[in-house]
């Protein structure tokens, strides 16, 4: 068990099909969630009147006003499809390449994060607000006819539309966000870490794919995933070694022959 939780670079092609089994498993379950259109509904109308109730329905606005600028919204959509993938592959691959030792529990955190957020999609099934009947948003990629969103156009059946909450755009952005501003050295990169999940919140709210309860939602199980992290390995990742110690039967040469 020690074994398991001491901090160590795991194999590249364990961590390329870990990945990858990883996400195809993730979307498999994501996308089997019955589509449970009416409650789904009947869930977004909940929290569209509790967000009027707290004075903080914004999403309305904010989608109206920068959709009508086109060139920002189309860039927003392009956003929205490409760098959750991007931005999150690239931190993986910089935290095994420069923190081996912090590498395995920051993924452990990642992961936890992105498998309780199935639990949200099951029990509570979510329209996003470009989908409310009554909401009058915007699909800013149905408007500007770009591919921003699979849950949009020509591609939104291969997507599970009515599973908005959490956003895991904001938990796997908040991961991103916190891991470079934690470990990066120039103060610039770490400015760009913390900006990173704020834009993404912009994003997500002013294409209408998610109500900022929603990030609320993917926050709660970044903060689950980070706990699983140091229950399992004893600390908060960022505090582990930064390189994986060398077991000192593999760092000192083979002893020769004993001598009488």
């Amino acid at each position: 068990m020690d074994r398991l939780r001491a901090p160590r670079r795991p194999r590249l092609w364990f961590e390329i099909l870990l990945v990858a089994v990883g996400y195809w498993t993730y979307s498999l379950i994501r996308n089997a969630v019955p589509e449970r259109k009416h409650e789904a509904m009947r869930n977004a109308g909940r929290i569209w009147e509790w967000e009027h109730r707290l004075g903080l329905a914004f999403e309305h606005g904010v989608n109206h006003a920068l959709d009508s600028v086109g060139w920002l919204i189309v860039g927003m959509n392009y956003y929205y499809a490409t760098l959750h993938f991007v931005v999150t592959l690239g931190v993986l691959v910089w935290l095994y390449h420069w923190h081996p030792g912090r590498y395995a529990a920051t993924r452990l955190a990642l992961f936890a994060t992105t498998g309780v957020a199935l639990l949200g999609y099951y029990f509570f099934p979510l329209a996003p607000p470009r989908l409310m009947a009554r909401g009058h948003f915007i699909d800013t990629v149905v408007a500007h006819h770009t591919w921003g969103s699979m849950a949009s156009g020509n591609l939104a059946g291969m997507s599970n539309q009515y599973a908005a909450m959490p956003s895991m755009h904001i938990g796997w952005s908040l991961w991103c966000g916190i891991t470079i501003a934690v470990l990066a050295r120039p103060v610039w990169v770490k400015a760009l870490g913390l900006l990173y999940p704020a834009a993404t919140l912009v994003v997500i709210v002013a294409t209408a794919n998610h109500f900022w309860l929603d990030a609320v939602g993917g926050a709660l199980c970044l903060s689950f995933g980070f706990g699983l992290s140091r229950l399992w390995y004893g600390r908060l990742s960022y505090r582990l070694p930064k390189q994986v110690a060398v077991r000192q039967a593999e760092a000192e040469p083979e002893a020769g022959p004993r001598t009488a």
